[in-house]
């Protein structure tokens, strides 16, 4: 018997999703007797809305989303992957951030919440390093993922001073491969706690009705997981023979990254995202309850 499974990811499919492109292309999940749908949404906060409406079974996001777009029946089976992230900021626009001169940061994302949250770790960065900033002089432009692009080429507006919402294995690795002389701003320089991750998630009542699917689905994800990082060259040539991308230096490069990023077992854990609720409580973002934040992880 066979159960189908329809698995909504967070943006456009990438080697942070190595471990189901592995299962899938492997023939794992279908040996197993599931039968995976991996779906690349229209909108980041797609999967959020269709998991409610019961539309899909299982969805990977950023833990911040699991706070910005709670719902009562929301349950989180597990982070399995974490990377650092940050502001990637041009080394010679440094001294503007520091003598608070006006700078301009490009972003996929540019709204009010997204926004508050990378002032949030420039100004934590600037406190630690003793200077102040004022918040009329970070803006934040909505442009797309190509932020290696932007940083190179400005727009018609002028030049981008660093970027924001960005992942070291992707961001950072593509700028060192680039040899943009850069700093990055992640939770290693400045005191906030770390998000940049993914997290799979489900409801509580799917969970109810496919539990040993689910279950089954995270065993054999932990199992590719394993393989993936125990053989990189196993694990370029999976990429590249799902996707039909062409290899690439800088791919092979973003993917060796990544896989010392990757998480096993995958299992649900209140306290990695203690210190995330916190910080998004205080800066009015989100506020669940004791209550409900325990029954994300049950």
């Amino acid at each position: 018997m066979t159960t189908k499974l329809t698995l909504t990811l967070e943006w456009f499919l990438n080697p942070d999703h190595l471990p189901f492109i592995a299962g899938i292309h492997t023939g794992a999940y279908k040996n197993a007797g599931l039968d995976i749908h991996m779906i690349e949404p229209d909108e980041h906060y797609d999967g959020f809305s269709e998991l409610q409406s019961g539309a899909i079974d299982l969805h990977v996001n950023e833990p911040i989303h699991l706070f910005e777009h709670y719902f009562a029946d929301l349950k989180a089976l597990g982070c399995f992957f974490v990377t650092d992230g940050g502001v990637l900021m041009k080394t010679c626009s440094m001294e503007k951030l520091e003598q608070n001169q006006p700078i301009r940061i490009t972003t996929p994302a540019a709204n009010p919440m997204t926004n508050k949250i990378g002032f949030e770790i420039l100004k934590r960065y600037a406190k630690k390093n003793g200077f102040e900033l004022d918040v009329n002089n970070v803006e934040f432009v909505e442009t797309d993922f190509q932020h290696l692009h932007h940083l190179e080429h400005g727009d018609d507006k002028g030049d981008f001073d660093g970027a924001w919402l960005c992942f070291y294995n992707f961001e950072g690795v593509e700028a060192k491969y680039l040899g943009l002389d850069f700093t990055f701003i992640d939770q290693n320089v400045s005191p906030y706690p770390n998000f940049s991750a993914l997290e799979l998630m489900t409801t509580h009542s799917i969970y109810a009705q496919k539990s040993a699917a689910i279950d089954k689905f995270i065993q054999v994800t932990n199992e590719m997981t394993q393989l993936c990082v125990g053989d990189i060259k196993k694990a370029c040539e999976i990429y590249y023979g799902f996707t039909e991308d062409s290899p690439s230096a800088l791919m092979d490069d973003i993917i060796k990254d990544t896989l010392k990023r990757l998480v096993t077992p995958i299992k649900p854990d209140a306290n990695r995202w203690s210190e995330l609720r916190s910080m998004l409580n205080e800066l009015d973002i989100a506020d669940i309850s004791d209550a409900s934040y325990a029954k994300l992880w049950q």
